[in-house]
C-alpha cells in the first residue's frame, strides 16, 4: 500500500523531523487501541521515523484482540501527524515521542475495527445533523496499590482530603505536571472517597482528541506510580465494601462555537435540543453500557449506596441519578452541559463516546419526550416508589449489558458490523469465563456446609 500525503502533510512532517532532531529523539511510539481499549504500540527507531511518518508502518492485525481474521491480517498503522508528542526525558528515561495512528487496509481504506477510527465516524454523523463540536469531560478515578497483587491501601483518606491523611498527594501533583507537559490540560485533582482512590479532572475538549487524552491520561498514571513504587488501577471495583472508580462523562454539542444545550429562557437552562439529547440517553443506556461499562467487574460498582448509579433517571442536584445537570455555573451558556455518571474508566474511550453520542443524537432525531426530573434519592425509594416514577435498573450483570447491545440498532450502527459483533463475542466468552469459575465464595460458604 502506498501513502499519498498532501502538500500539507509534507510540510508537518518536515516540521516534527526538525523537532525530533532537536530534541535528538531515539524512538517514536505509534499508538493505537484494541476494541477493548487496552493501549498498543509500534516502537520505531529514530533512524525510520521519516519513513513511518510517510508510508506508516504494517501490522499483524490477527494478533490484535478484536481486530482480523489470519487471512485478513495484514493492516497498516498510519501516523496522525496532529497527535505527535515527545514526552519529557524524565518520563521515559530518553527523548521519546507518541503519535497515535489510524489503521488501514492494504488498499488504503479505512480498517472497520480500528475504534478511533469509528468515533471519528460518529462525528461525521454528528456533523450531518448540523452540530459542528461534540465536546466532552471525563473525570477519571483510579485507585494506588503496592502491586497488581494487593489492595491494601496507600493511605486513609478519603473524599478531600489533604496532608498529611492523603499520603499520595506529591504522586497525584506528579501526574498533573506530567500531564501539563504533554499537552494534556488538568482543571484539578484530589483525593476521592475511599482509601487510596484518586481523580484527576481534564479540561473540556473536543472527543477525538479527548479520547486520545485519556488513554495518554491513562498510560501516564501507570507509568508514574510504577516509577514511585506502587501500581495503578482503574479496575471498576477492585475493593470489597469501598466506592468504586467511576468516569462521569460531561458533555454537550456545540454548533459553530454556540453551545446547543443552552436556552437562557428555561428554567433549567436547558435547551430542547438538550432534553432530547438527555431522553436518548436515558432510553439507550441499557442497551449502550456494556460498551462504557464493559467488564464483569463493571457491574459490581454499579450498586446502590456506592455513589454510582443504578438507576434509569435524570436530575439536577441528585447524584443518585444516572444523568445530572452541574449547577456550578448556571446560566452561563458555555458550561451548560449534561453529566453521564455510569461509564468507567476501564472502558474503551472512542467507544464509549459514541455510543453515548449516538445515543443522544437518536433522542434528537426521534424528539424524545423527557420526564420530569427526579430530585430525590433514589437508593431510599422503595421498589413500589421506583415502579411508580417508571425509574427502571441497569441491567445488573454483564451478560444482561451484552444481551441488550446485541438487540440494539443504534448500538449496531454507532459501532459498525465488524466491531460490533467482534465485541459481543468477546464479551459473551469473558461471562462465560467468569460463569463458569469457582469463587473464593462458593468455597468458603457452601464447602463446609454441603
Amino acid at each position: 500500500m502506498t501513502i499519498t500525503r498532501t502538500p500539507e502533510e509534507m510540510k508537518k512532517i518536515q516540521e516534527i523531523l526538525k523537532i525530533s532532531q532537536e530534541n535528538n529523539l531515539q524512538f517514536m511510539e505509534i499508538w493505537f487501541v484494541d476494541i477493548l481499549g487496552n493501549l498498543k504500540s509500534l516502537s520505531v527507531s529514530h533512524r525510520e521515523v521519516e519513513y513511518a511518518l510517510k508510508e506508516g508502518m504494517g501490522l499483524d492485525g490477527s494478533s490484535v484482540e478484536g481486530f482480523a481474521r489470519v487471512f485478513e491480517s495484514d493492516l497498516v498503522a498510519v501516523p496522525d501527524l496532529d497527535t505527535f508528542t515527545i514526552f519529557p526525558p524524565e518520563m521515559m528515561g530518553m527523548p521519546v515521542a507518541r503519535v497515535f495512528c489510524e489503521i488501514k487496509t492494504p488498499d488504503g481504506k479505512s480498517f472497520e475495527g480500528d475504534t478511533r477510527c469509528i468515533l471519528k465516524k460518529n462525528l461525521a454523523e454528528m456533523k450531518k445533523m448540523g452540530f459542528t463540536n461534540f465536546m466532552v469531560g471525563p473525570e477519571l478515578e483510579f485507585f494506588l496499590f503496592p502491586n497488581d497483587k494487593s489492595v491494601s491501601p496507600l493511605d486513609t483518606g478519603g473524599y478531600f482530603d489533604s496532608v498529611p491523611i492523603d499520603e499520595s498527594h506529591l504522586l497525584r501533583r506528579k501526574i498533573m505536571i506530567m500531564l501539563e507537559k504533554l499537552g494534556i490540560r488538568v482543571e484539578y485533582a484530589h483525593h476521592e472517597v475511599a482509601p487510596s482512590q484518586h481523580e484527576i479532572d481534564l479540561r473540556y475538549d473536543e472527543a477525538l482528541h479527548m479520547a486520545d487524552n485519556v488513554v495518554t491520561y491513562k498510560a501516564v498514571v501507570k507509568m508514574i506510580a510504577a516509577q514511585n513504587g506502587c501500581y495503578a488501577t482503574f479496575m471498576p471495583k477492585p475493593v470489597q465494601g469501598e466506592n468504586g472508580s467511576g468516569m462521569h462523562v460531561h458533555q454537550s454539542l456545540f454548533k459553530d462555537g454556540e453551545n446547543t444545550f443552552f436556552d437562557k429562557e428555561d428554567p433549567y437552562y436547558l435547551s430542547k435540543t438538550a432534553k432530547y439529547y438527555i431522553a436518548g440517553i436515558l432510553a439507550n443506556v441499557k442497551d449502550i453500557c456494556a460498551v462504557t461499562n464493559q467488564w464483569v467487574n463493571s457491574y459490581k460498582r454499579l450498586v446502590p449506596g456506592y455513589e454510582a448509579p443504578a438507576y434509569i433517571a435524570w436530575g439536577r442536584k441528585n447524584r443518585s441519578t444516572l444523568v445530572r445537570i452541574p449547577q456550578v455555573k448556571t446560566g452561563k451558556p458555555s458550561a451548560t452541559r449534561i453529566e453521564c455518571r455510569f461509564p468507567d474508566p476501564a472502558c474503551n474511550p472512542y467507544l464509549a463516546f459514541s455510543v453515548m453520542l449516538a445515543a443522544g443524537l437518536d433522542g434528537i432525531k426521534r424528539k424524545l419526550t423527557l420526564r420530569e426530573p427526579t430530585e430525590e434519592n433514589i437508593f431510599h425509594m422503595t421498589p413500589e416508589q421506583r415502579k411508580a416514577l417508571k425509574i427502571d435498573s441497569l441491567p445488573g450483570y454483564l451478560v444482561e449489558a451484552v444481551n441488550n447491545l446485541e438487540n440494539s440498532e443504534v448500538a449496531k450502527a454507532a459501532l459498525g458490523k465488524h466491531t460490533f459483533e467482534k465485541f459481543v463475542a468477546n464479551k459473551l466468552i469473558e461471562w462465560e469465563q467468569y460463569r463458569t469459575q469457582i469463587s473464593s465464595y462458593e468455597l468458603e460458604k457452601y464447602l463446609p456446609v454441603l
